[in-house]
Formats: structure tokens, C-alpha cells, sequence
């Protein structure tokens, strides 16, 4: 895969070379592009790709994580769709060096974010982001990407906490959404103030809050996962077939590995019966709580694991395995249908081993503002699940973007 172009910045605010729609290269120009905390720095443009590069398949999965001294691709003190949990810095993380490092795949390589180019291949598309709070962390890091170029509109608000948000580019036309089905199918989320201690799943049935938009998406990011560890009681057909962690309930313990299997297969059927869609499928993101969850230092890493020091676990590694083979299950199902298959896509975006290796890119304490302002705390709340923003979960877009160029090329 060939090189695009230079790591956007706020043209806007740091007095860079803007880009218009599509490719611009500049073998002797230099870019400036905002730094961590907000200073205008430059990074250097690179070789233009040839067609046949792009088209060239690659396995962006497959590599590692390298220093990068030009940081983030954005400035979190302009990007307004950003979490404030998530906002690490402006919540007064002091470290910085995690915002120092790119992925680099093995065999090619991954081209740096260009939001001309995911909104120039998005103009009059939907795209939509459905799933649990990382498929939300996913989609405003993606708004802080396109946002240091282009000013998106919120159109539509809904429910507790955002969870279901629409924003419209109106320079391309282009649309991004937020579901929140953290089940992907039917379900009813735990409430200890309606008296009920368990989630309740139907996994026969995919959610139509999402499932039921699809004719107007044109590409969808399944993302979940973590919702299914919780304590839960799981339908079929109207009756119950099993339960996770539920040892009050007379039901049949069964685990999650095997229902999660079941919503995620529901969940590509249903994406995939509206015809004529790109459906990703995010596996999943490990998190890195170390000892206890509201302990000083949860997940205190200060840089990536290097090669070899950290093994997957097995939980970690069941929960890809199955997104991976459901994912591989359905595209041969789409692929046999021919041309009569409604020009449906199934692929993976495999980020379980690359997340793996991040413990650094985490909020930890800094999901609140100043945690530590009265001075150290032995106890304190920590988030080593989600992704500061900016943090490693760019990446994410940086290969959905490949992966979106790559669909609509071929």
C-alpha cells in the first residue's frame, strides 16, 4: 500500500497549506499541524501512491507500534465532539509521550489520515458507528479527525447521555451517526432502580433501533463487546435458553463466548439484508486494568508493550476469534450469492492485537478533571477501557479509511 499524503492538522487555526478535494502532494513543502498542546509544528509531506498501490491489498493488523515524534492528528482544545472523559489532556494528564507513537503494519504502509478523502468517498453517504461505548470513542475520535478540516453540524440528539447522535458535513453532504446497541440484538439494559440486576437478551432479534435504519446507511462499524460480560439472562424463540453470572436465577449457566456469537451473527444478517452495504465489524479491544479498578495506577503504563512482553488473554483472544470467524462466516455467505447477493461486504477491522498493546493510551484517573488536585489519592476511579482522545484509537480510522478507499475502488 502506498504512502498518502501529510498528517492533517487545523489548517484553520495553524496557518497550514489547506488541501483541496482529493490527493495533494508536495515533494518540497512542509505542513504545519497542531501538536499535543495546542503549538504549530510541521510535519513533511510523503511520496504520492501510485493506483496500483492503493489497490494493493494489505494486512494492517500485522505490525507494530513505532515512535512518531509529529503526535496527534489533531487538536483536543478545537474538537468539540470529544467525551470529556475522554479528553485526557484538558483533564490534566500530564504525560504526553503516549501521543508519540504510529502504527506501522509489517508489509506495506498504512497511509495518514486524510479528511478530504474520507469525506470526498463519503459525499451523499451515511456512514454509522453501532455498538457499545467503544464504538462511540470510535466515532467522535473520527469527528476529531474530519473536524480539523471540515465543521460538522449536530443534527439529531437522542437519549441518556448522547447515545444516539447524527452529525451532517454539509460540504459533502456526508453523514456520520452513533447507535447505541451495546447488545447489537434486542436487549434491556441492567437498572438497579427498576429492580433488575441482570441485562436481558433476545438473540433471535437484532436491535431495530439500528437494524431498522439500515436501508438509509450506506456503511456501518459493528462495535461491541464488553456489555456481554456482564450479568445477563439470554431469550430464544420467547424463552429463556441460559443465563451469565446469574447464580440467584434458576437458569443454566452458559457464559457469554456463545452468545456473543449468536448477536454478532444476527447483527451482519440483519446489516447485511438491506442490500448493497459495507459492513465493518471492529473485534474486540482489550482493557488493561492492572490489580484492582479504583486503585492508584489501574492502568499507569506510560508506553507501549514492546514485542513479546505481553501475551493476549484468553478472554481477549476468544472474543477476536469469534468476531473473526463470524465475520469470515458471513462474507462467504454474501460472496455465494453472486450478483444476486445485493453488493454486500463483510470484513474485519482486526484492532484486538493492536489495542493489546497499548496500556498507555488509557484515560486511567484522567477520565475526571484533576484527580489528583487535593494531592495523591490511594483510592481513586480509573477507566482502562476507553481511549484518550486524541490517543491510539485514531489508528482505528486511519485503517477504516484504507479499508473504505479500498471497497469503493474495487
Amino acid at each position: 500500500m502506498g504512502v498518502a499524503g501529510i498528517r492533517g492538522g487545523d489548517h484553520r487555526s495553524c496557518g497550514g497549506i489547506p488541501r483541496g478535494i482529493g490527493w495533494v502532494w508536495m515533494a518540497h513543502e512542509t505542513r504545519s499541524r497542531p501538536n499535543d498542546r495546542g503549538i504549530c509544528q510541521h510535519a513533511r509531506a510523503r511520496e504520492k501512491p501510485t493506483e496500483q498501490s492503493l489497490l494493493r491489498r494489505c494486512n494492517y493488523t500485522d505490525g507494530r507500534w513505532v515512535p512518531d515524534r509529529t503526535g496527534p492528528l489533531y487538536n483536543y482544545t478545537a474538537c468539540t465532539t470529544i467525551k470529556p472523559g475522554q479528553n485526557c489532556l484538558a483533564n490534566g494528564r500530564p504525560d504526553t509521550g503516549y501521543l508519540r507513537w504510529q502504527w506501522k503494519p509489517t508489509g506495506c504502509r498504512l497511509p495518514l489520515f486524510s479528511p478530504e478523502d474520507f469525506l470526498r468517498l463519503f459525499t451523499n453517504k451515511h456512514l454509522a458507528f453501532v455498538g457499545d461505548s467503544m464504538a462511540r470513542n470510535q466515532a467522535e475520535s473520527l469527528l476529531c479527525l474530519l473536524a480539523a478540516a471540515y465543521t460538522p453540524e449536530l443534527v439529531y440528539r437522542d437519549g441518556e447521555d448522547n447515545k444516539f447522535r447524527r452529525w451532517v458535513f454539509h460540504s459533502h453532504n456526508a453523514t456520520v451517526s452513533v447507535y447505541w446497541s451495546p447488545f447489537l440484538v434486542e436487549g434491556v439494559e441492567k437498572s438497579i432502580a427498576a429492580g433488575l440486576g441482570h441485562n436481558k437478551l433476545y438473540l433471535d432479534v437484532a436491535d431495530k433501533k439500528w437494524a431498522g435504519e439500515m436501508p438509509a446507511i450506506d456503511v456501518v462499524v459493528l462495535s461491541a463487546g464488553h456489555w456481554f460480560l456482564h450479568p445477563a439472562v439470554f431469550f430464544e424463540e420467547g424463552g429463556v435458553v441460559g443465563c451469565h453470572h446469574c447464580p440467584e436465577l434458576n437458569h443454566t449457566e452458559i457464559g457469554f463466548f456463545d452468545v456473543y456469537r449468536k448477536a454478532v451473527r444476527k447483527a451482519m444478517m440483519a446489516a447485511a439484508a438491506a442490500g448493497n452495504k459495507y459492513v465493518v465489524a471492529a473485534t474486540f479491544s482489550p482493557s488493561h486494568f492492572e490489580g484492582e479498578w479504583d486503585k492508584a495506577g489501574a492502568c499507569g503504563r506510560k508506553k507501549p508493550y514492546r514485542e513479546g512482553e505481553k501475551e493476549m488473554e484468553y478472554m481477549d483472544r476468544e472474543m477476536w476469534k469469534i468476531m473473526v470467524e463470524e465475520v469470515a462466516v458471513a462474507a462467504e455467505r454474501e460472496s455465494g450469492r453472486g450478483s444476486g447477493g445485493g453488493g454486500v461486504r463483510i470484513e474485519a477491522l482486526d484492532v484486538t492485537r493492536m489495542a493489546m498493546m497499548r496500556p498507555d493510551g488509557h484515560p486511567g484517573p484522567y477520565m475526571n478533571r484533576n484527580p489528583f488536585a487535593g494531592g495523591p489519592k490511594e483510592r481513586v476511579q480509573n477507566d482502562c477501557v476507553h481511549w484518550c482522545l486524541p490517543g491510539p484509537i485514531d489508528a482505528w480510522n486511519e485503517i477504516l479509511l484504507e479499508m473504505i478507499r479500498t471497497h469503493y475502488w474495487t
